[in-house]
């Protein structure tokens, strides 16, 4: 159900509140005066429990644009947008639509009005093709006699791809799909409901950086046509290429609304976080120890082939390369996901054969996964049984957990990482993704680890939980923990790694010592080109 309430005017707003289009949002405007904006909020609150997600919050969104909504995890973004799309009923504030003041009880609602979202999740349905997932939750056209028209329902399909200039066969099962067509996917959908406003919540958290151009050609197709597009991302350098305007949220409360050509990466940051860029990493010496972990000839049939590789304790070594190089099959293997064929593994210069994760942790190696929400969490679970998981034989007695024990566990933890957001009894999907990643490592150091192999550990986070994780990374490493990062950001890995390896295609092309490592050599041996010419082409 939609209750309208008709407006012939706004309410005034404070100065500034609603800056106008940038020029680049105009010239894609249907009309030279964008009107009423697809999207507005004004004064939005909405409480859980005792917290306030978010505090009076102003928002709009002009058709034909792209605005950027950018802010910590816990900021209020997901928040935000999920009372937009009608997922949650706002405490105060008002909502309008394209000039109507608007109250949505369902995301169906808010459908019928012509605003979709794209979560981060994806949400099709696997074993179903790609014609019959745009047609979830919509009126399916029936044949004379009753069933489904599937002739019609595919060809419907089609013309909403050749409409976005992608082609995709529509009789395709779901789950053969690439991450990037997943999205095309739901972006039809999307636009089969005659949306005038899409809410895009990091949509780019997986993709290739070819995909990433991809979906970016579509964007631009959607906003030529009138569309207003809601850009909810972490990655700054992306939100820079394709907004028209960024708002920033901080701590529940609307910091800033400004076009993209009065702000810059540094100005962003300080908003988002109230501190400089150049404070974002932390590192200090690190005493290096004994050798951890030592890999020899470590191999396995096209992932990886004779991987040489030693840690030390205290030191952090830096895993860099593209995309499909083989470094999270590596670290899998080595933490007894994914059998190894050939090869031999030491630990503290003993020989070891791990044949399940559980044999791994039982001699201190612990794995963060890249995938937190499919591999490293359970959603429904309360937030303590996540932490504890991984140390529920420690936390028993006679057979049966003991609660008081697992819940000191879990406060000790939640202290020590600043996890917050939700009490720890509350599921833990409760979680901004970077409480969520917070929580996923604080699950792996209640094994009290000496080796942890980090799969992408800030991915998906924003700048400030990534500051906090940074500077957990740098003390574990000042008390001697041998640390594995794997990170497809670059500057991550230069920043926070003593040593830099390299792989390409399955195997170790390059290995740099900090002060050698620039970002030339690491993306030359990524990519197998000459230094200079990877310089110039990368």
């Amino acid at each position: 159900m939609i209750i309208e309430e008709h407006r012939g005017e706004h309410p005034g707003v404070q100065d500034g509140a609603y800056p106008s289009a940038s020029p680049a949002a105009r010239d894609k405007s249907s009309s030279d005066t964008p009107g009423d904006p697809v999207i507005r909020v004004m004064g939005l609150t909405k409480r859980f429990g005792g917290v306030t997600a978010i505090d009076g919050v102003d928002f709009d969104l002009l058709p034909g644009e792209v605005h950027a909504l950018v802010g910590e995890n816990g900021a209020g973004k997901s928040t935000l947008m999920k009372i937009v799309h009608g997922l949650y009923a706002p405490d105060e504030g008002q909502l309008e639509v394209e000039g109507r003041q608007v109250t949505f009880v369902s995301s169906r609602d808010a459908e019928a009005a012509g605003v979709a979202m794209i979560p981060q999740e994806l949400d099709l349905f696997p074993e179903l093709s790609v014609a019959e997932n745009l047609y979830v939750g919509r009126h399916r056209p029936r044949s004379w006699w009753g069933g489904l028209d599937w002739t019609a329902m595919r060809t419907e399909a089609r013309r909403q791809f050749e409409t976005l200039g992608i082609d995709i066969d529509v009789t395709l099962p779901a789950r053969f799909l690439s991450t990037a067509n997943r999205q095309i996917v739901l972006i039809a959908r999307a636009l089969m409901g005659d949306a005038r406003a899409v809410i895009m919540d990091e949509p780019t958290s997986s993709l290739t950086e070819r995909e990433v151009q991809r979906l970016f050609e579509v964007i631009k197709d959607l906003t030529e046509r009138g569309v207003g597009v809601v850009y909810v991302s972490h990655r700054l350098d992306e939100v820079f290429t394709i907004a028209d305007r960024i708002s920033v949220l901080r701590d529940g409360l609307h910091i800033k609304t400004a076009p993209v050509s009065e702000l810059d990466s540094e100005e962003l940051v300080r908003l988002m976080v109230g501190r400089a860029l150049s404070e974002l990493f932390v590192r200090n010496p690190h005493q290096h120890g004994s050798i951890a972990l030592e890999l020899k000839g470590l191999s396995r049939s096209s992932e990886f082939t004779d991987i040489d590789l030693t840690i030390h304790r205290g030191e952090v070594v830096g895993l860099a390369g593209l995309i499909g190089a083989g470094r999270t099959e590596l670290a899998q293997a080595v933490f007894g996901i994914r059998p190894v064929e050939s090869g031999e593994i030491y630990i503290d210069g003993e020989r070891v054969s791990f044949h399940s994760p559980q044999e791994a942790m039982n001699r201190g190696v612990v794995y963060v996964p890249e995938e937190r929400q499919s591999q490293g969490l359970i959603l429904p679970f309360p937030i303590y049984a996540n932490i504890t998981l991984s140390i529920l034989q420690k936390i028993a007695r006679a057979g049966f957990l003991n609660y008081d024990r697992e819940r000191k566990t879990t406060d000790r933890f939640a202290d020590a990482l600043s996890i917050r957001g939700a009490d720890v009894s509350e599921p833990i999907s409760r979680l901004s993704g970077g409480n969520q990643q917070k929580a996923m490592i604080a699950k792996s150091l209640a094994c009290e680890p000496s080796i942890l192999l980090l799969d992408e550990p800030t991915r998906g986070v924003d700048v400030g939980a990534k500051s906090e994780i940074y500077r957990l990374i740098d003390q574990l490493g000042q008390d001697g923990k041998a640390i594995l990062l794997i990170s497809s950001e670059l500057e991550e890995v230069l920043s926070m790694a003593d040593r830099v390896v390299v792989m390409r295609e399955g195997r170790i092309t390059a290995e740099f010592d900090r002060d050698e490592a620039t970002q030339e050599r690491v993306m030359a041996a990524a990519a197998g080109v000459e230094e200079k010419a990877g310089a110039a082409e990368l």
